[in-house]
């Protein structure tokens, strides 16, 4: 899992844990395991948030582990054109590459610590699929992608596509140098990730070495959520284990705690999560396959003007097929 890393976290500037007197510890609520599935052309995934509450979630909708798989040659897949409208897509790759190209005029590779973030507002079109070489020759892939929503007022705005690179990341260590924070969006302890969000979100993917602890400060009117990628270890005071394909929901609070444990799997050297807040919308939530609006009417007015050809037309020039 290369994504972006340093030799030396303790170069980087320090995250320190908020003073105990003003310290109010979430704890770990619940831990889910995320059932897999196929998606797109028939890669797998985990879907890390099935079965928790959306009371939970808000202002996120789903986030599919995809991989962590070794493809053999002809075997890497992706998705086929498809539509997408009142809400925003972040693609996270760590191993691997993913080609992108929507109807809008956005697209682009990302591999290895790459980000993609796609607002599809009031609709477009897009696919995403590994390049050429790499159907040919096989090979390591892993990544996220996050849906978050769009608050109503937001919900047709225009599409917007940004591409964030590796190197772009913030990042961010503890006082110790035992977890590295690779922040992508939103603000950590007066940091802030590159990123730009319409719903205030904050999106960390974190690595702490075997025994490592770290507490973050938290924004208290934000939700919390983590998710195990890789390795174990446990959240909140409480020490509640979890591990690879498990999400972690917090109560409240303005500050959280994750621990790697002593001993991690010979695979996954150290333990990888990702962390997530958001500020909640609290508005209607209704989702028809990639459709996210308020209500029923607008699901139904959606997947009309997708079928009029009014959310976008794959171009006429575009390398990915048709």
């Amino acid at each position: 899992m290369p994504a972006v890393t340093v030799e030396n976290p303790l170069t980087l500037p320090r995250v320190s844990a908020p003073a105990p007197a003003e310290t109010q510890q979430r704890s770990a609520l619940a831990v889910s395991t995320a059932p897999t599935g196929l998606e797109g052309e028939g890669f797998p995934v985990r879907r890390a948030f099935a079965g928790i509450d959306y009371k939970h979630l808000d202002p996120f909708i789903l986030m599919d582990q995809m991989g962590e798989v070794e493809y053999a040659a002809g075997e890497p897949k992706g998705t086929p054109w498809h539509p997408h409208r009142g809400f925003e897509t972040v693609t996270y790759i760590m191993d691997g590459t993913f080609i992108h190209q929507d109807s809008h005029g956005g697209g682009g590779t990302i591999t290895n610590g790459d980000t993609q973030w796609m607002t599809a507002g009031s609709g477009l079109l897009h696919i995403e699929t590994p390049p050429e070489s790499l159907v040919m020759s096989g090979g390591l892939f892993h990544g996220l992608q996050l849906w978050v929503n769009l608050p109503k007022a937001d919900k047709m705005i225009a599409p917007k596509y940004q591409d964030i690179r590796a190197g772009g990341l913030k990042l961010l260590t503890s006082d110790d140098g035992g977890a590295l924070i690779r922040l992508i969006a939103g603000d950590l302890a007066g940091h802030t990730g590159p990123g730009a969000t319409h719903t205030p979100i904050t999106m960390i993917h974190l690595t702490l070495s075997p025994g490592a602890e770290v507490t973050l400060p938290w924004r208290p009117d934000f939700n919390a959520l983590a998710y195990g990628m890789a390795g174990s270890g446990t959240a909140g005071p409480e020490a509640r284990p979890f591990h690879t394909g498990q999400a972690v929901v917090f109560g409240a609070g303005n500050a959280l705690t994750l621990r790697a444990d002593g001993v991690q799997e010979a695979r996954s050297p150290r333990f990888e999560v990702v962390l997530l807040g958001g500020l909640p919308i609290r508005e209607r939530m209704m989702q028809y396959g990639p459709f996210v609006m308020n209500t029923h009417a607008e699901l139904a007015q959606a997947f009309d003007d997708f079928q009029a050809g009014r959310l976008g037309t794959i171009p006429a020039d575009s390398p990915l097929g048709h």
